[in-house]
């Protein structure tokens, strides 16, 4: 099985998506739009041309990949600059110029948001209410 990655971005009020591999693009308003409108794109386009490009052949799995820039943005109603801090362990002032797209992250901080946005997923997902 081939893992295609599908780039999303912000785009005004909405995102858009895209692979680079496949003449293939779509927009949405949430990230539910964003994969249910990718996998219609795609299979619109698989319908269309009996030899797709080689990441569409076979079997494949989509997986959605971010910027810091449109990470921040998108989910700055459910985490403020602050909580985010908090969570990530990176300066607040400095996740205000990522989400600006002054400065993008360097790897090291990437991987620092990364492993913050995944600890906290994990720790939601123990939770068990009574």
């Amino acid at each position: 099985m081939v893992t295609v990655e599908v780039i999303v971005e912000h785009a005004g009020k909405n995102l858009s998506a895209y692979i680079n591999e496949a003449p293939i693009i779509t927009v949405g308003k949430d990230l539910k739009d964003i994969e249910h409108n990718m996998r219609e794109a795609i299979d619109l386009y698989l319908e269309d041309n009996p030899n797709p490009c080689l990441a569409l052949a076979g079997d494949y799995e989509l997986k959605f990949k971010i910027d810091a820039a449109t990470f921040i943005n998108y989910y700055s109603g459910i985490f403020t600059k602050a909580a985010l801090s908090r969570i990530t362990g990176i300066n607040e002032r400095q996740l205000w110029h990522y989400a600006a797209g002054v400065h993008k992250p360097r790897r090291k901080q990437a991987e620092k948001m990364q492993n913050g946005i995944k600890s906290l997923g994990h720790e939601l997902e123990s939770i068990q209410l009574i």
